[in-house]
């Protein structure tokens, strides 16, 4: 069971964390989790090219380490990075030192401070600690390409019906999601590009603001 689109109340339960990001321009911020790997990020790549669209990729640490060169095209070609654990490890169910830990051996292969935590799922005292170090970045829109008892055409409405200006929109670079993530990505950058959006990457300085914003608001 999960949520389509993050409603209102749950950002506000965890302000730290980065859920959309307001702009004065028609922006789409899409994001892409587990990769990189060969078999799906450079076809991404690709699809973002013909819309002079940038992207943030939450990149599994291991992945990198297996991955380099698909790695190094994601960051020349203007996109970002962050970190999703060194092996997709879910919070709610890892020691908090192991999970730290893990963060940080991802981390320091992406060189990012960007962190989005797999399936989203965080113990408290994880959270509390990740946030002095890291940008927490969720999303409030998930395209839901993960799911196979979804249709294609399921995963494109989930994408075009709720994601709005500023939105954070998660999709998976990776082999489970990728027969979803061939209909649905190349119509959901023609939708929105049509409509006057641009695509823009999550910038680490643009984030910072934001949650200062956020401290002492």
């Amino acid at each position: 069971m999960y949520l389509v689109r993050t409603p209102t109340f749950v950002k506000c339960l965890f302000p730290n964390v980065l859920w959309n990001i307001e702009s004065e321009e028609k922006k789409i911020f899409l994001t892409f989790d587990d990769g990189p790997i060969p078999e799906v990020t450079p076809w991404v790549l690709d699809q973002l090219d013909q819309y002079n669209a940038k992207a943030t990729f939450f990149c599994v640490g291991d992945n990198i380490r297996k991955n380099p060169e698909v790695f190094k095209s994601v960051v020349e070609k203007g996109h970002t990075v962050g970190s999703h654990t060194f092996n997709h490890l879910n919070g709610w169910e890892t020691d908090n030192l192991e999970y730290f830990l893990n963060v940080k051996a991802a981390a320091q292969l992406s060189h990012s401070i960007l962190f989005r935590p797999p399936y989203g799922k965080l113990k408290p005292k994880q959270a509390q600690f990740l946030h002095k170090h890291y940008q927490v970045v969720m999303w409030d829109v998930l395209s839901g390409d993960f799911d196979p008892n979804l249709t294609n055409e399921q995963v494109y409405k989930n994408v075009v019906n709720n994601a709005a200006d500023g939105s954070i929109v998660v999709f998976h670079d990776s082999l489970k999601a990728l027969d979803h993530l061939e209909y649905t990505l190349p119509r959901v950058l023609e939708y929105f590009a049509e409509k006057g959006y641009s695509f823009d990457a999550i910038e680490e300085q643009r984030i910072l603001r934001h949650s200062l914003v956020a401290q002492t608001a």
